[in-house]
């Protein structure tokens, strides 16, 4: 038996060493939903037509430019592309996945038409709020890995116009969300996403309380943070530091752009 104890010990602890590296390798996703920038079809003061047509998410503010989502982070030494996914509906011109340097964290990116934003809130404001929801295999690393994703992601956001400004919605399906963190970069989001996303069950990162410009820096900035299992407050200012250094504002200012959860 004193032969055996050791023996027995030893495996119990090697065999606790691969579940937890069995669990580290579940992949997490955040699922973002960007409604492009369209100055025909959303209520916004009009920015160029370069940049404001949204039915061309190569050059769209908030896709292509450089400070939108797939031109910020296809730059980003911390984030690199896994594949690019077929998009997934009529309503989505281009769907990318990046995924994390050092985590085994994914970002599943959908750039809706900039006619379709009642759609892209509407499919964001689901996500939060249920459980459920699609999967999709790429690859990373030349393996294969399954991520899933509106519901079934671990964080869901947005990015652009802010919809509820202009159009009403239903209630949300319910309250699934069960503690899935969210983030609403758009224009006073706390006042029309707030009491939708907690009703829904998720639990809000980073919303905003004014008119604001949402750069996809804002989007790395929370993630770091997140990443990190860093608190709202946390968050918010990281969020603020890199909005003051973007729009050459102080950081008092910056910090009255985003919501204090």
């Amino acid at each position: 038996m004193k032969i055996l104890r050791p023996l027995i010990l030893f495996l119990a602890v090697l065999g606790c060493g691969f579940l937890t590296g069995k669990a580290q390798e579940q992949p997490r996703t955040v699922h973002l939903f960007v409604a492009l920038c369209d100055n025909k079809n959303q209520g916004i003061v009009p920015v160029p037509e370069k940049i404001g047509n949204g039915e061309d998410p190569a050059r769209n503010l908030y896709w292509g430019s450089g400070e939108g989502f797939k031109g910020h982070f296809g730059h980003l030494k911390d984030w690199k592309p896994a594949t690019t996914a077929a998009k997934p509906k009529s309503a989505v011109l281009e769907r990318l996945v990046f995924r994390h340097s050092t985590s085994n964290l994914f970002i599943v990116a959908d750039a809706y038409r900039g006619a379709e934003i009642k759609q892209a809130v509407a499919d964001f404001l689901t996500a939060a709020a249920t459980g459920k929801g699609e999967s999709i295999e790429v690859q990373a690393d030349g393996k294969i890995v399954r991520l899933s994703l509106a519901g079934g992601a671990d964080c869901v956001a947005y990015i652009g116009h802010n919809g509820l400004m202009d159009f009403q919605l239903p209630t949300g399906p319910g309250a699934g969300g069960k503690g899935k963190a969210a983030i609403v970069l758009c224009c006073a989001s706390e006042q029309y996403f707030l009491n939708r996303l907690t009703a829904g069950g998720s639990r809000p990162l980073l919303l905003t309380r004014q008119l604001m410009y949402p750069g996809s820096f804002l989007l790395k900035a929370a993630l770091d943070g997140w990443l990190k299992n860093e608190t709202p407050a946390q968050i918010r200012e990281r969020a603020a530091r890199a909005y003051a250094a973007n729009q050459r504002i102080s950081l008092r200012a910056a910090r009255g752009v985003f919501s204090e959860l």
